[in-house]
């Protein structure tokens, strides 16, 4: 079945141009003006904006985290991911005891539903001999990036020396060492005290984690990988700080590159001293205003590299179910930790969100603009981790994920828009200028307007190769 998306206004990573889309099967086969197609089926994009497909780089679906689990799975996830434009949703498995090949098969089991296409990072949180003879074994599933932790000290953190070791494996393979930075030392530390002296409201969660540790462990992190010649890639930097070492570092030479969220580009931690505080704890936290307009800073100078969403919701109150394609769902949440914060599950809500409310608060306000918006959303995360030019791109040959936007459409946002399974969302009441109309997947119509055409099992597992340096 071909497909043809006459007049529309193209908008990539560099360029935003009128144009036609052919697309034949799954891939965009030409595009052009005044094309045409004897049996494609037809569709006016006069006024509407095109984009590909976003690439979210980094979502935790079906996590396991305390007594709970992260409330949107590989379909729930995708489906809202799909709704607010996005096509690709890169997870991270987590690493059991029995090696690699056995946690990836258990996260394939899981991504069984699939909705949407995805790929895999793998979280090394245990290193020793066996392991990193194993690592290299990842880049023939497709899987060409680590994960390491300098925080949560006894269950992911590794110490510097094994994850210099990591990086110096990684850079001889052809893969990229993804870094969590904050000082785990202090984190327990300052915990310990806090939790003694009566502390337990959700404020202390951020109050507990310092801005200072983030910078020193990402200086730290871009300081290994120059020693090891490797690529390091800092996720959900959060600080002022942080954009500052990364600038820093990439000034000097250093293969680093950074992620930032919209959670820090739009709240402050003052949200944490709300009644509903707990709704906003995610790790690392959400900072200071001076923080958020840093990282927009960061954006416009091209400092920064991609947005990603962290997307990683649980209930506000797990006790009361709500409503999920028509059936009652209720998952254990943040009300696990009423009365002490280390108890609330860390994460938020937002793969659904990233695109329109950037749009809406990022593009539309001149923060950035709407190339950087398809660079940090899509493009850059399919050159960085080895999907380019079959995501990201608006070119014969990709895969035609493609999205096209009504620039006319605004409404309030809020949870009843959201398809994420959560009961509550972070930008509830927001006005929303521009949304996603249609969405394609290789080719296919998933999402026209507010209906879901999509099914579960659509998605497909994508093998990564060897990324770009941005």
């Amino acid at each position: 079945m071909a497909v043809l998306i006459k007049n529309g206004t193209l908008i990539t990573a560099a360029d935003t141009f009128e144009a036609d889309i052919l697309v034949e099967g799954e891939s965009i086969s030409q595009i052009g003006k005044n094309l045409q197609h004897p049996n494609a089926e037809v569709f006016d994009a006069t006024g509407k904006f095109i984009t590909p497909g976003g690439v979210d780089p980094h979502v935790h679906l079906d996590l396991p985290m305390f007594d709970t689990v992260s409330s949107d799975d590989h379909y729930t996830g995708h489906k809202a991911a799909a709704f607010g434009g996005t096509t690709t949703a890169l997870d991270f498995v987590v690493l059991e005891n029995e090696g690699f090949q056995h946690s990836v098969d258990t996260w394939m089991k899981k991504a069984e539903k699939a909705a949407i296409d995805y790929s895999f990072h793998m979280n090394l949180t245990q290193f020793n001999e066996k392991i990193a003879a194993e690592i290299p074994s990842l880049m023939e599933m497709g899987i060409q990036t680590l994960k390491v932790f300098t925080a949560y000290n006894g269950r992911l953190r590794l110490d510097d020396g094994s994850i210099f070791k990591a990086m110096q494996i990684a850079k001889d393979n052809g893969m990229l060492v993804m870094a969590h930075c904050e000082n785990g030392d202090v984190i327990e530390t300052l915990t310990q005290q806090a939790l003694a002296d009566g502390h337990t409201s959700p404020i202390w969660h951020a109050w507990t984690r310092p801005s200072w540790g983030a910078v020193d462990a990402a200086l730290r992190i871009a300081g290994m990988a120059a020693d090891a010649d490797a690529s390091v890639y800092i996720v959900h930097m959060n600080t002022a700080g942080e954009v500052d070492m990364l600038k820093y570092a990439r000034e000097r030479g250093v293969k680093v590159m950074g992620e930032t969220c919209p959670q820090y580009l739009f709240f402050t931690e003052d949200m944490l001293e709300r009644d509903d505080g707990a709704k906003w704890i995610c790790s690392p936290p959400i900072r200071t205003e001076a923080d958020t307009a840093r990282l927009w800073q960061g954006l416009r100078e091209g400092a920064l590299q991609t947005i990603g969403t962290d997307h990683c919701p649980f209930f506000f109150d797990g006790t009361q179910p709500i409503l999920y394609e028509g059936k009652e769902i209720a998952i254990a949440g943040k009300e696990m930790g009423k009365y002490n914060f280390t108890k609330i599950p860390n994460g938020l809500p937002g793969i659904q969100d990233r695109l329109p409310i950037l749009w809406t608060y990022g593009v539309q306000t001149g923060q950035i603009s709407a190339n950087q918006f398809v660079a940090y959303t899509s493009t850059n995360p399919a050159k960085i981790f080895g999907l380019y030019p079959q995501k990201g791109a608006l070119v014969p040959g990709a895969d035609a994920d493609l999205v096209i936007w009504d620039p006319e459409k605004r409404f309030k946002y809020g949870r009843a828009h959201s398809h994420q399974r959560t009961d509550y969302n972070l930008y509830e009441g927001w006005d929303v200028a521009g949304y996603p109309e249609k969405v394609f997947l290789r080719g296919k119509l998933i999402v026209a307007g507010e209906e879901w055409l999509g099914k579960r099992g659509d998605g497909k597992f994508i093998k990564r190769k060897e990324g770009e340096i941005l």
